[in-house]
């Protein structure tokens, strides 16, 4: 598998070679689905709660007579019934939302969606990405010059210029290859690798 290295200007100046244990695989849609499902879960914080009929503030007084008003029996306005009463079935904090997913099915999933990446010429290769001062100027033009707008920058060792520069961007997002998540692989339009990152990749998903 060969994938384009760009130069300075976003032109493809050569080819770098991949290995196809990586780029190479084929398109798993269910797998890559599953992985993005639990990814999203498992960013859950599940601190939503709800009161139930215990816990709401009301009088435990009986609004009106059981008989000869005309209207419904009522015991008490907590009811789930009435407005403001408590949940029959209410969301605890406690509550679990993660999926587990093991490490073969979540790397086969990444090369899956890194191979798709490829086939569609969305995933591009640098020799070495980095600015000269830490300003979001320097590096929206020097993104602009490359044509690239939602891009999610994978680098070996992210410079602390590169990461203050890209902090109040968007469309843009540089991390380590360990912290290249699904979400974001799915996300971002172009994926742009320098050449150290893209051994990195390989060494841990191979």
């Amino acid at each position: 598998m060969e994938l384009k290295l760009l130069n300075a200007q976003g032109q493809a100046s050569s080819n770098v070679a991949a290995a196809d244990t990586v780029f190479g695989r084929d398109y798993n849609e269910a797998l890559i689905h599953q992985i993005v499902v639990a990814y999203q879960a498992n960013a859950r914080s599940g601190n939503r709660k709800q009161k139930d009929r215990e816990e709401v503030h009301h009088t435990t007084k009986k609004p009106w007579r059981q008989k000869g008003t005309g209207r419904a029996r009522a015991g008490m306005s907590s009811s789930p019934l009435w407005r403001g009463g408590g949940r029959i079935f209410p969301n605890s904090p406690d509550e679990n939302f993660t999926h587990k997913v093991n490490k073969k099915m979540y790397r086969a999933g990444i090369c899956s969606i890194l191979s798709q990446l490829a086939r569609e010429e969305r995933l591009v290769v640098v020799e070495d990405f980095a600015i000269e001062a830490p300003k979001t100027k320097l590096l929206s033009q020097k993104l602009n010059s490359m044509g690239l707008e939602s891009v999610l920058i994978i680098a070996d060792n992210i410079e602390e210029n590169l990461l203050l520069a890209s902090r109040n961007l968007p469309n843009v997002l540089v991390v380590e290859p360990r912290h290249a998540d699904p979400m974001s692989l799915v996300f971002y339009k172009k994926i742009l690798v320098t050449k150290a990152a893209l051994a990195k990749i390989e060494e841990m998903l191979a």
